[in-house]
């Protein structure tokens, strides 16, 4: 009784607008950001490095490189702090998560494009 309760629950929460995604993918994610009383959407685009399926608690970590540093940031995708995740590009990869991208520099660190 209590898992169909949940099950119920989390499917009211979930977003139906979600594009199909995989490492490897350059994704814009727009997320809303409060500042004072105010609210305003910031757009935060990298590489789609990992992917954590569960259900209603589902994550993509994104990747990338500001002013010479790499930034890394966990969206959890059914939460209301993200507006929307866009494709921008999808990758070529042979592995379910890209974190050897953190050693790579420059052009070491670019991704084949998938057709």
């Amino acid at each position: 009784m209590s898992q169909a309760l949940v099950a119920k629950v989390a499917n009211r929460h979930k977003k139906a607008e979600l594009p199909v995604m995989q490492p490897g993918d350059t994704v814009r994610a727009h997320v809303k950001i409060r500042e004072g009383d105010k609210e305003r959407i910031q757009i935060f685009e990298g590489t789609l490095i990992a992917e954590h399926n569960i259900g209603i608690g589902s994550t993509v970590t994104i990747r990338k490189i500001s002013f010479g540093h790499g930034v890394e940031r966990i969206f959890p995708l059914h939460s209301p702090v993200v507006d929307k995740i866009e494709m921008i590009r999808t990758g070529r990869v042979r592995r379910a998560k890209l974190f050897y991208l953190r050693k790579l520099k420059g052009k070491a660190a670019r991704l084949k494009e998938r057709e």
